[in-house]
Formats: structure tokens, C-alpha cells, sequence
């Protein structure tokens, strides 16, 4: 087997996808300002108690919609964990004031339509998402006709290019699908991530044209959402007395302070897992008892760095062969140019714990036999 075939073929551990959209009992505007700040405060910190297990994005669609006021965009390995946040969410002293008149559940898999430029790409590339930083968020089921799936294989195929090849006309839209047959009402849900709304905007009146789309059964409703931290989102909602103010999307946690993304049990000698912090993904390398933590999206085309091979303190991109230094990020080899971001890393009472880098290399944790019989949280 050919390093292409192997690397398309080889089993990716695919994801749970959620899209969860809230909407704030008009009560909630009623409550005394202090009660409304101790419940946005309670339910930011059940949430981010899931920052180990899921990657999490909050968006306001308050002014947007008037049937949801934020969403919470969730990605993870288990439906269990989504399950359990949303018990937190509603357990939480904000939930009583909180419905979900919208959701969607997904999961990623390999696309069944493949262009021949796309056919050797690595099956990570479509069973992983990794959201980037655009401002805004535009999301929607999406059903088929089932007309559609009695056509030929080719002849899908063929429609199917062409929508490719209108997409891809406009580089300023990432589109990220998740599937759901058997899983949710929907086929799929598509969410695309711009910071040009007017570009989103000509791509759909584009795509409307083309011929697959004569096969659409269904595509809404569509939901537009602005990024932002989940306490910007829920400020936003406003009350009497309440400030305005605007927020930066996905900011930290306050305080900026370390947070636990992983057991010290988990990550034994020379392994490597992926945790989330901060609204993204991040590989934990164990070292010679050092652990090291950078962004798991190599900077030149987005590949898995928690899969690929580790010499050293240098790890290599599992698609392209990009070479990165750990300890600082940098690229050592390979087609990237860019550097990678890297975490500061405290491992103390059996626990792992990430905080932001303030400098560009990365300070590593250090295994010790004290630390795994001490107490799960930090002194």
C-alpha cells in the first residue's frame, strides 16, 4: 500500500457534533442585576468544566433571530459528554430560564462526493473539524430529495463537482458539514465560517443555481451568529442597568488562569492526546516525563500533529511531513513556514493543566511520583 493510500485509508476516530441554540425567558430581564450576574457566572463555569472533553463555541444571535438568542457549537468522541453538559447547562442557576428551540446533532465522516484532486486526500481532513476564528457563523439543516438518491453514483458525482467548484470560488467561506442520517431529523447540518457575511451571501445565491440544488428538499431554517465569548453572549442578552460592551470572540476564561484538560494517567511516557482549551483543539506530548502542549492543527494544512511521529522534542505533521519544535512552535522542516501555538503546561496533584502562552515558547510540565499521589486539583 502506497504513504497516500495508507494515510486516506487509515481508521480516524471520528466526532460528535452539536449545535445547540438557547433562548432566554423574557423573566430572566426581571431579575435584581445581581442575580443575573452570579447565574451568568455559574452557568460560564459549568460550561468551561467541559473544556477537557468537548471544544466549545458560543455565538449571540440576539438582533439576529427572533426564536434563539446564542448557540453553543459543541465537538467531542462521545455523545455522553454532550448529554452531560447539557444537564450542567440546565442545573446550572441560569437554567431555569433557558429553552432549546432549536438543535441539531451530527457526526463527521468521509464525504461521498469526492473531486479527483480530493480523492487521495487524508480522511482526517473531512472526520475532523476544526473551527477557526471568523467572526461570524452561518448554520442550517440541510435534507435531500429522495429522487436524489435513486440517480447513478456518476451522475450525482457530476452535480456535485460543479458545487465543489462554485464553492471554492469564494476562499473567504469555510465550510464545515456534519452528518445525521439516523442520528437527528436532519441529513445534514452545514455551518460556514466567514468575515465577509456579503461573500457568504453571493455563495448561497450561486450555489441556488446550480443543478444538485434542483434536488434540495430542505435547508432551513438558516441561523446567523456573531462569535463571541459565552460571557459576551449572555451580557448580550441585556437587562435594565446593564452595560453594553463589545466583546473579542472566544476570549479566555477570566482571569486567564490554568485550567484541567487531562488526567497525568492519561497521558503516560511517550503519548500524546488531544484535549480542549479555549475553544480549541490541543496535543499533549509526554516527553521523558516532560509534557509539551501545541495546537493540534499544523499551521500549513491543518493536519492532526497528535498523530504524528515524535523524535525528540520535534513531532511530524502525519500529511505533509512539516517538522515543529514543541518547546516553541516553530516549524524545523518540512512545506510549513508558519508556527504552530503552544500552552504553558503545569502537571501537579495527578492532573494536567494548560494556561495561555504569554511568550512564544512553550514552558513543559514535569511528571513526578509526588505529584500523581497528591490532590486532583492545583495548590
Amino acid at each position: 500500500m502506497s504513504g497516500a493510500d495508507h494515510e486516506r485509508n487509515a481508521p480516524t476516530r471520528r466526532q460528535v457534533v452539536k449545535f445547540s441554540f438557547y433562548r432566554i425567558d423574557p423573566a430572566w430581564r426581571l431579575l435584581p442585576p445581581k442575580g443575573r450576574r452570579e447565574a451568568k457566572r455559574d452557568l460560564c463555569r459549568a460550561v468551561e468544566a467541559f473544556g477537557d472533553r468537548l471544544l466549545v463555541r458560543s455565538y449571540s444571535l440576539v438582533g439576529m433571530r427572533g426564536d434563539a438568542d446564542f448557540l453553543l457549537w459543541q465537538i467531542g468522541e462521545r455523545l455522553e459528554d454532550i448529554q452531560e453538559m447539557a444537564t450542567a447547562v440546565f442545573a446550572s442557576d441560569m437554567g431555569p430560564y433557558l429553552s432549546v428551540p432549536h438543535s441539531y446533532l451530527a457526526m463527521t465522516r468521509r464525504s461521498t462526493y469526492v473531486t479527483p484532486k480530493d480523492r487521495d486526500a487524508p480522511t482526517s481532513r473531512d472526520t475532523t473539524l476544526n473551527p477557526s476564528d471568523a467572526k461570524y457563523l452561518f448554520v442550517y439543516p440541510f435534507v435531500k430529495t429522495r429522487a436524489w438518491y435513486k440517480l447513478p453514483k456518476d451522475e450525482r458525482q457530476r452535480m456535485m463537482n460543479e458545487h465543489i467548484v462554485t464553492g471554492r470560488r469564494y476562499p473567504s467561506v469555510k465550510l464545515n458539514t456534519a452528518y445525521s442520517y439516523g442520528l437527528d431529523d436532519q441529513e445534514f447540518v452545514v455551518a460556514f465560517e466567514t468575515d465577509e457575511p456579503s461573500d457568504f451571501l453571493d455563495l448561497v445565491m450561486e450555489l441556488r443555481e446550480t443543478e444538485a440544488s434542483a434536488h434540495t428538499l430542505r435547508d432551513t431554517p438558516i441561523f446567523t451568529c456573531i462569535a463571541v465569548s459565552l460571557r459576551q453572549a449572555l451580557d448580550n442578552l441585556g437587562a435594565p442597568g446593564d452595560t453594553v460592551r463589545a466583546g473579542a470572540p472566544h476570549e479566555p476564561a477570566a482571569g486567564g488562569g490554568w485550567a484541567r484538560v487531562a488526567s497525568a494517567d492519561d497521558l503516560t511516557e511517550s503519548a500524546s492526546k488531544v484535549v480542549y482549551f479555549g475553544g480549541d483543539q490541543v496535543a499533549l506530548f509526554n516527553v521523558g516525563g516532560n509534557v509539551y502542549a501545541v495546537s493540534n492543527r499544523c499551521s500549513h494544512a491543518g493536519g492532526p500533529l497528535a498523530e504524528g511521529k515524535v523524535e525528540g522534542t520535534l513531532v511530524t505533521c502525519p500529511w505533509h511531513g512539516s517538522r515543529f519544535d514543541l518547546a516553541s512552535g516553530k516549524p524545523e522542516g518540512g512545506p510549513a513556514t508558519k508556527p504552530v501555538g503552544t500552552y504553558r503546561v503545569k502537571v501537579e496533584g495527578g492532573a494536567v493543566f494548560l494556561a495561555t502562552s504569554e511568550v512564544a515558547a512553550a514552558k513543559s510540565g514535569r511528571f513526578s511520583t509526588e505529584a500523581r499521589r497528591t490532590s486532583e486539583r492545583p495548590t
